[in-house]
């Protein structure tokens, strides 16, 4: 690499998750909005006049809504914008971390924000609105996101003998993170165990409701800059070491199928992993996307922590715990932190770099490298980033 295309890696600078809860009434869209992107620009030691790119969730008023094209009135010191988006999906997690992160290695802009918020329409009896997922033709069958889910958990369970033990071991870890960390919304709710996870409700066969992750409000950002630009910051910057997408489909329109989706992921494990010049096994903690528990035993798979039908077994073992081999949503993930829409995936994004500052509730010892991966099988696409401390 030289001296110029080391100056413009890019690294995380700043970041800020809003608080998070199953309802906030008392929030509005944009007071959420701008408090998650004010606090990423504050954290990182900036002022709004420093940002030149908004990948941003814009909640109006003004303009179309979601036009991010909107923050240049917010932002950027009364000049315009050099870099924006106006896709929910591109504002947020690791999807929005590249796409900002190549702008700022290609110089299309130097310093931007990715984030934004959710937060259910409500009506006059303060009940919500239009909060539900469209699910186009499957819609129609009576399906639902858990479901598009399930049909993948349900056959790698008959391929490969995977267990609801084995599910719910997962959904125990995980909330138990959640359990003894006072962002959490769950926090405090546990501890649970394998047998509590079996003995609630199930929602759609396997998934029992404690398989399933909690649904809420909440915002979160992050600022993305140049290494050069990092140096005068306040915080020790993280850089962006490799990344990757993959595609199958357009979400949920139709069923997710195992020998199609089942092993989503690996293509963008492997160029992320390649651009970074490390392997799975050089992994101190994963952020992964867990809307249930199946999600993160098929995520160890198609990355490459095991092969392919040994995830619940390894998850099982202990191996995704805070002590284990392998931590696994230090925070509490969407199963006991928080699930925010879209902006779930930037929470991901939050918690490994605090696992990197070595700032995080439950710190990982050691940390140095962190993986943040979002979407899934049911999802049908998949984005990935491979996160290190700047050296």
């Amino acid at each position: 690499m030289t001296a110029s295309a080391s100056a413009r890696q890019a690294v995380i600078v700043g970041i800020h998750a809003t608080e998070q809860a199953l309802s906030l009434p008392h929030r509005t869209a944009m007071d959420l909005a701008l408090e998650a992107v004010q606090g990423a620009i504050s954290d990182a030691g900036l002022t709004p006049a420093d940002i030149d790119g908004a990948q941003a969730d814009w909640p109006g008023p003004g303009g179309v809504p979601g036009e991010g094209s909107s923050w240049a009135r917010m932002l950027g010191g009364g000049r315009d914008l050099r870099w924006t988006s106006d896709s929910m999906l591109d504002n947020a997690g690791s999807r929005g971390l590249l796409k900002a992160a190549a702008a700022v290695r290609a110089g299309y802009a130097d310093t931007v924000v990715v984030g934004g918020c959710r937060l259910v329409s409500r009506g006059p009896d303060n009940a919500p609105v239009g909060a539900g997922v469209p699910l186009e033709f499957t819609d129609v069958w009576g399906s639902y996101v858990v479901a598009q889910f399930a049909l993948v958990a349900a056959r790698h369970m008959h391929e490969y003998g995977t267990t609801p033990r084995q599910l719910a071991e997962v959904a125990a870890t995980i909330r138990n993170n959640g359990t003894t960390n006072p962002e959490a919304m769950m926090y405090g709710r546990g501890p649970y165990t394998a047998d509590d996870v079996l003995a609630s409700r199930l929602v759609a066969t396997p998934f029992h409701l404690l398989d399933c992750c909690i649904v809420g409000e909440g915002g979160a950002a992050l600022v993305v800059t140049t290494a050069e630009r990092a140096r005068d910051l306040p915080h020790p910057p993280v850089a962006v070491l490799g990344g990757g997408m993959e595609y199958h489909q357009a979400a949920y329109a139709n069923p997710a199928l195992y020998r199609e989706i089942g092993q989503i992921g690996r293509d963008a494990a492997a160029r992320s992993f390649a651009m970074a010049g490390i392997g799975p096994q050089d992994v101190d903690v994963f952020s992964l996307y867990d809307p249930n528990s199946f999600e993160v035993i098929r995520q160890l798979e198609a990355l490459g922590v095991c092969a392919e039908g040994e995830g619940g077994p390894l998850a099982a073992s202990g191996a995704i715990a805070l002590d284990g081999k392998h931590p696994v949503n230090p925070d509490g993930g969407c199963l006991s932190y928080a699930w925010n829409g879209t902006q779930q995936m930037t929470l991901k994004v939050v918690e490994a770099v605090r696992q990197l500052r070595g700032s995080a509730v439950h710190q990982i010892d050691g940390a140095e490298i962190a993986v943040v991966g979002n979407a899934g099988s049911g999802a049908q696409h998949y984005e990935m980033s491979v996160l290190g401390r700047a050296r």
